[in-house]
């Protein structure tokens, strides 16, 4: 059982990978530096204020945009545990699962939810609790396939995990 909890950082429909990590900073080698630009335009206190275990929840289409890998790397890489949103953007979510990001799609739980609230996410039943106002939401569970390639940190270490097994 995964269990994920930590703080909503709460946005809204078609955050696109521009947004997570705006194009002009893409030359920065320093992956340290580079991650203090994430969200820099649309949530300038994101990368000051991330913590490890952090949940990002989104609206629909979240991830959209270019296939820039940086972005879901640079979510991982400032403690984003997960990212809920009501859908995704088809590359956002195929690297997402490349690097072991937890994304799950879980259809209106932005509405429900508020930017700071305490949220709980069992990734095997797919249980969301909102600790914050005691809501308690439901999406599809992991698949457990999935699960192992986000245990091993990705889909890399768990193929070359797989091959000398």
């Amino acid at each position: 059982m995964a269990v994920v909890k930590g703080n909503i950082w709460k946005f809204g429909d078609s955050v696109d990978t521009d947004q997570i990590i705006p194009a002009r900073y893409l030359n920065i080698p320093d992956p340290d530096e580079l991650k203090k630009h994430c969200f820099a335009d649309a949530r300038p206190d994101f990368a000051a204020g991330v913590r490890a275990g952090d949940v990002i929840v989104g609206g629909g289409n979240f991830g959209c945009g270019s296939s820039r890998e940086e972005a879901p790397s640079l979510l991982k890489e400032n403690g984003i545990a997960a990212v809920l949103a009501g859908s995704f953007g088809r590359i956002f979510l195929r690297n997402a699962v490349n690097i072991g990001l937890i994304a799950v799609e879980c259809p209106g739980l932005d509405q429900e939810v508020s930017d700071g609230d305490q949220l709980e996410m069992d990734t095997d039943t797919g249980e969301i609790h909102d600790l914050t106002n005691n809501k308690v939401f439901h999406s599809q569970p992991l698949p457990k396939f999935l699960q192992e390639i986000i245990k091993a940190g990705g889909l890399l270490p768990y193929a070359q995990a797989e091959l000398q097994a």
